[in-house]
């Protein structure tokens, strides 16, 4: 049985490490964004958690519908319908262009009432520049995303890798000199950081166009590009699919998101522990769906060929894969907990509640990979309906009121917001778990 599974432990490795080390440069990038805004300022740092929740719930919602591209694009890919791939392509980029336009307009009217949502009064003009500045890069994130999701489903996960990573660095290289105002550039501070990062949003989404257009690997599916039209099947078979997606991680991340405005109403030093542990915190998960994207691409490509048995043995494979990572990722995290606080702010009392948030977070790293790993496995096979139902059960029945139970009514604060994740989290993964093997089940 071993051996049935050392191929696809291979080729699951070469498909999605270029993929993780992609996620890296993300996790590298928020660790940099935190540490230099956590060092100029604990109140930035405050401003920077509330707002930065806000966005990724967005930004993981409009990711989410992207991803209704890659079962597509792997099933046409596994059967060689390679002209296909370019025209779902396009639709795909003008959907995710509308998309952009409905998510601009819910978070400016989520910007006009930032006043209302008991955040500390001191933080609110901090909070509103920046949040404008990371709106105008909404449209080229969702850009991004409809290139990448192509990229991944062809199996060509190292042009978004190294897209990403020079990126990253660009981001890095801008945050030192306009936060800390270096190089004959004003002192920006918060802002700063919003500017660099709508400046890389930008040139990764020209860098993809650029390298789509003029290369030769991409020929064919430039030819379906240019020679199709923006269809209403097409464009209704990317929602169909895509929608689920995006409201299934959308729910996750607003147990995450919405539990920053009940971290909210207990402080600012508070919210600068928890904008500290979402960055921590993003280098298990990162990594995890780095991995399940492949799962969902190798699992793409079976499907589409009708292999239920390869279908099963990618999925298990790559659980067996994250399994590994999450104990390499955590057990660092463990050991280094009373330590972590300090690298990114000097505020002693930040630290101390870092060093208690990291339990939980230990505690829901099996979940966490559990659900990354099945729910792409059943985005795989296009059945995402399900999952939506699942997240939302997991999410916003379980986790964000035992948050509030454990963190008000408990009067555990913070640590017991944290402690509702394991929950939500867990729940998610033992359903998709379920239902996935429902699904494949041998006939």
């Amino acid at each position: 049985m071993n051996r049935l599974y050392i191929p696809h432990y291979k080729a699951l490795l070469g498909l999605g490490l270029p993929i993780v080390i992609g996620q890296i440069g993300v996790i590298i990038l928020g660790f940099a964004d935190t540490l230099m805004i956590g060092h100029h300022s604990t109140s930035e740092l405050a401003a920077a958690s509330f707002v930065n929740n806000m966005f990724t719930l967005a930004i993981i919602f409009a990711t989410g519908f992207s991803y209704g591209l890659t079962p597509i694009v792997g099933s046409l890919f596994g059967r060689g319908e390679t002209r296909i791939v370019g025209r779902m392509l396009k639709n795909s980029l003008f959907a995710n262009t509308l998309l952009a336009v409905l998510l601009t307009l819910i978070m400016w009217a989520l910007y006009l009432n930032l006043h209302r949502l008991g955040q500390p009064e001191e933080l609110l003009p901090l909070m509103r520049p920046y949040f404008i500045v990371l709106l105008i890069s909404l449209l080229f994130v969702l850009l991004f995303n409809g290139f990448k999701q192509f990229a991944d489903g062809i199996t060509d996960t190292r042009i978004s890798m190294w897209i990403l990573l020079a990126g990253n660095v660009t981001n890095i290289i801008g945050n030192y000199i306009l936060i800390y105002g270096k190089l004959g550039m004003p002192e920006m501070g918060l802002l700063g950081a919003g500017i660099a990062t709508l400046a890389s949003r930008i040139l990764m989404v020209i860098a993809f166009t650029a390298i789509f257009f003029s290369s030769r690997r991409y020929q064919t599916y430039k030819e379906g590009f240019r020679n199709s039209t923006i269809n209403r099947a097409d464009f209704l078979h990317l929602n169909k699919l895509g929608w689920p997606v995006a409201l299934q991680m959308g729910m996750e991340t607003a147990s995450f998101s919405l539990s920053a405005v009940m971290v909210g109403w207990i402080g600012t030093t508070a919210l600068a522990a928890h904008q500290v542990m979402l960055t921590v915190s993003q280098i298990c998960f990162m990594m995890y769906y780095g991995m399940a994207a492949a799962v969902a691409v190798r699992v793409s490509n079976f499907h589409g060929l009708g292999d239920t048995a390869n279908v099963r043995r990618s999925a298990n494979a790559g659980f067996h894969i994250i399994l590994l990572m999450a104990f390499c990722s955590a057990l660092p995290i463990f050991l280094l907990r009373h330590s972590i606080g300090g690298w990114f702010t000097d505020d002693a009392e930040v630290g101390a509640i870092v060093a208690q948030l990291i339990i939980p977070l230990m505690i829901y790293q099996l979940g966490d990979g559990m659900q990354c790993n099945f729910g792409n496995a059943l985005r795989g096979i296009s059945d995402v309906k399900p999952v939506m139902i699942f997240a939302f059960i997991a999410y916003f029945l379980i986790s964000l009121p035992a948050g509030y139970f454990f963190g008000f009514v408990l009067h555990w604060d913070i640590v017991g917001i944290w402690m509702a994740f394991p929950f939500g989290l867990s729940s998610a993964g033992i359903m998709y778990y379920l239902r996935f093997n429902h699904d494949t089940k041998p006939t």
